[in-house]
């Protein structure tokens, strides 16, 4: 994170008072990031900052039920308001393949998501008719007005009674079931152990509710200005809905105010679009917080039955799990968030026999869908929560257990794909557990404050109980099962300075700074400009498990070297050697003999060259009817101790230290990387303790950052890197992983392992709430 100090020097650079110092350059350095500074002074430009002349406002109407028949709407009142200018329903969308309205369905795998809900209601929230108008309290007062009669139907609330119930689609209440079948079923271990696990429905919380403007192009398209993760897909199924050809609509990337997941869901962008439109002016939409709740995917709640088979020694013989997750009304991600869930079920552990049953349902709960670590979390939390178990019968403390059953490079998936990949979970296992454990809170009135409820708290200090606890966790990078992953980039250079464009958008992962030291790295030149992304660049592909740093920052890297071969031809030849010979290093060319030694700047003078480049990693394949098949690029690994003290009479929780050892492949920015690791824990640490997003009878009862709670920077603990493994990745570029993902899958882990063993309860559920950590 970037501290005052980080800030002052770059004041400096900018040229404050003090001099100006030279800027770290290229890869393995970590210069400021180039949004910090507006970020820090609140200039930096959001989606929910723009204006258009002749702008209208857009408002929402949601359902207040999570299951109805639309028996009629009336939107004559809400017409008849002076102000108004277009009211919408999913009568206003194209039709359906049998001439009727269907909302214009949509979805990032399947399209089974209407943008206004037509004929069937089937969660809290779902958007169903839309306003524009002069005035955004017109707006709101415009959506009150409109009448919609409802037939109330029963809510289908609890995933394991989806399997009986009546379909709530068309398409069935199953998303997807993935059997995993490996080894010999009769097999069996000496020692046994099994259990329950839940976990909750945690929000991505994002630091800016969804906004965005449509502007009504002459051509009668539109040209939507959003906080798009992927302004490609986003403009295409934008497009499919409206009945638009995709060059009719155009994204521009506008101001992403952080990312974990999603940032908008397309009926919001769809929708904005329609009432542009129709109205034929700009319309601007911002969400207020409670809707934001309603209009994006969370977590995946789930449920997962596990039992553990060892021999006498507690090395794995068979594990057996029953998966299931409730993915909400809409399919979203669910099939792709069961993948990983079922392919990491064991952890990154060897075991010879693997048997697995794993289900995604529909329910009429809210959406679930894309968020760190999505499926692989989960699993995550059922199979080190085993591991602690099978460790107190074997009679071995928790990094042992670990130990004796740890992957390494070329053992197999339970799928059957080998690791290729580095796979170090020793060296990380060992890196944490090597380090010092803080110390503790007693005998010293000024650390009153550090105790389980805070100074003058109701709590007894004696009755404080610190644990440690262990996790390990693994996710995967880019697409799985056949997806295609690619990006383009063009990197060009005119005199002393250098421009990448590439429709990669940097959602807080630090994209934007990576492409900059790429293009230092190999063309030699320091000052890079990266041009904003949209959808009339070529495609990039969505942000998320760390492909732009391997899809696209391949791009640029393949893009840079073309235009280092072209500057360095015509100066090879007029040496009588090879480009080979020639090297680019601290701002100079200079070949293998010393000979020549000229600035990059002088060579670049009155040139322009550009270069366009595509990468493409090696292609997967879906999962077999029995769960094989090599359906991952990669796999990023990371290792954490928690240390927490726990109050047993009140069930106080606090965290006072993680300790991360994590397999970076390379650390292409060393800042960045620590940044990401901070930024996962902390959200980690949320879903361990505090983060849940309650509902009843299908309704949400928390939507606000009142009653959803999140960790502040008092709950957020000590991060302490024990160490960044840099063991190259050979297929990935510049051999680096995926950071910000697998720290976010083990933090909750490792945290109910450390409660544990305070408390020596078994805290099968997350969050943990009081009532699982009172002994006494």
């Amino acid at each position: 994170m970037t501290s005052p100090t980080d800030i002052g020097a770059a004041l400096q650079q900018d040229g404050g008072e003090g001099g100006a110092a030279p800027e770290p350059f290229g890869l393995g350095s970590s210069p400021l990031r180039s949004d910090a500074l507006p970020k820090a002074l609140g200039i930096y430009p959001y989606a929910a900052d723009l204006w258009a002349e002749g702008l209208l406002w857009g408002a929402v109407l949601r359902s207040p039920h999570p299951h109805a028949r639309i028996r009629g709407i009336d939107t004559s009142a809400a017409l008849a308001l002076p102000g108004v200018h277009a009211v919408v329903t999913a009568a206003d969308l194209p039709p359906g393949p049998d001439g009727l309205p269907d909302g214009a369905p949509a979805g990032p795998i399947v399209a089974d998501r209407p943008v206004l809900a037509a004929g069937v209601v089937r969660h809290h929230g779902e958007p169903i008719a839309a306003v524009a108008a002069d005035h955004p309290d017109t707006a709101r007062l415009a959506v009150g007005l409109i009448a919609v009669d409802y037939e109330p139907l029963e809510a289908v609330t609890d995933p394991e009674q989806s399997f009986t119930a009546p379909a709530l689609h068309p398409d069935g209440n199953l998303f997807r079931h993935l059997p995993l079948r490996t080894g010999d079923p009769e097999a069996a271990g000496e020692i046994v152990v099994e259990g329950l696990y839940q976990v909750g429905r945690q929000d991505p919380a994002p630091l800016g509710a969804e906004a965005g403007l449509a502007v009504p192009r002459p051509d009668g398209g539109v040209e939507l200005h959003l906080s798009s993760t992927d302004p490609h897909g986003d403009r295409d199924r934008t497009a499919a809905c409206l009945g638009l050809e995709p060059d009719r609509v155009r994204l521009v990337v506008t101001g992403v105010p952080g990312a974990t997941t999603d940032r908008e869901d397309l009926s919001f962008q769809v929708t904005l679009a329609l009432l542009a439109l129709r109205t034929g002016r700009p319309v601007k939409m911002t969400l207020t917080r409670e809707e934001s709740f309603h209009t994006h995917a969370s977590r995946h709640p789930a449920l997962l039955r596990y039992r553990h088979h060892a021999d006498a020694e507690g090395k794995l013989v068979k594990v057996e799990a029953q998966i299931l997750l409730d993915g909400g009304a809409y399919a979203d991600v669910s099939a792709e968030a069961l993948a990983a869930a079922t392919a990491f079920s064991v952890g990154p552990y060897v075991c010879p026999n693997v048997f697995v049953d794993a289900w995604a349902v529909r329910t009429n709960n809210p959406p679930a869908g894309r968020m760190r670590g999505e499926g692989a979390l989960q699993a995550c939390f059922a199979y080190e929560s085993q591991l602690d178990q099978l460790a107190a019968r074997v009679g071995v403390d928790p990094v042992e257990i670990r130990r004796r059953n740890a992957m390494s490079t070329g053992d197999p998936l339970p799928t059957g794909q080998a690791v290729t990949c580095p796979a170090p979970v020793k060296a990380l296992l060992d890196a944490v557990a090597a380090e010092p454990l803080p110390a503790l809170p007693v005998d010293d009135p000024d650390a009153e404050w550090l105790l389980p409820g805070g100074p003058g708290g109701a709590g007894d200090p004696a009755a404080v109980r610190r644990g440690i606890g262990y996790a390990v966790g693994m996710v995967h990078m880019l697409g799985a099962e056949g997806e295609d992953e690619v990006s383009t980039a063009t990197v060009r250079v005119s005199g002393d300075h250098a421009t990448v464009i590439c429709a990669a958008v940097d959602a807080g992962q630090g994209f934007a700074t990576l492409a900059r030291q790429i293009v230092q790295t190999v063309l030699g030149v320091s000052e890079v400009y990266i041009a904003p992304a949209d959808s009339d660049q070529s495609i990039a592909g969505p942000s998320g498990r760390g492909r732009h740093t391997w899809v696209s920052g391949g791009a640029v890297e393949r893009a840079a070297l073309m235009v280092r071969h072209q500057l360095l031809q015509p100066i090879a030849a007029n040496f009588g050697m090879s480009v080979e010979l020639l090297q680019i290093a601290d701002g100079k060319i200079t070949s293998y003999d010393g000979v020549l030694g000229m600035p990059v700047a002088e060579a670049l003078e009155g040139k322009e060259l550009w270069a366009t480049a595509q990468c493409r990693p090696h292609p997967t394949e879906p999962l077999d009817e029995s769960g094989h098949g090599d359906a991952f690029v990669s796999i990023s690994f990371c290792a954490m101790r928690a240390v927490v003290d726990v109050d047993i009479e009140l069930g106080a929780v606090r965290v006072v230290e993680m300790t991360v050892a994590q397999d970076v492949g390379r650390a292409l920015n060393p800042r960045q990387i620590e940044d990401r690791i901070e930024a996962g824990v902390a959200q980690g640490v949320g879903l361990a303790l505090m983060e849940d997003l309650q509902t009843s009878g299908g309704l949400l009862g928390n939507p606000s950052l009142t009653g959803y709670r999140l960790p502040t920077s008092l709950d957020t603990p000590e991060v302490r890197i024990a160490a960044l493994l840099e063991e190259r990745d050979v297929v990935a570029t510049f051999g680096a992983k995926a950071v910000s993902a697998v720290p976010a899958v083990v933090a909750p882990s490792a945290v109910a392992a450390a409660v544990r063993a305070a408390t020596g309860l078994p805290v099968g559920r997350l969050p943990i709430r009081a009532e699982d950590a009172v002994t006494a």
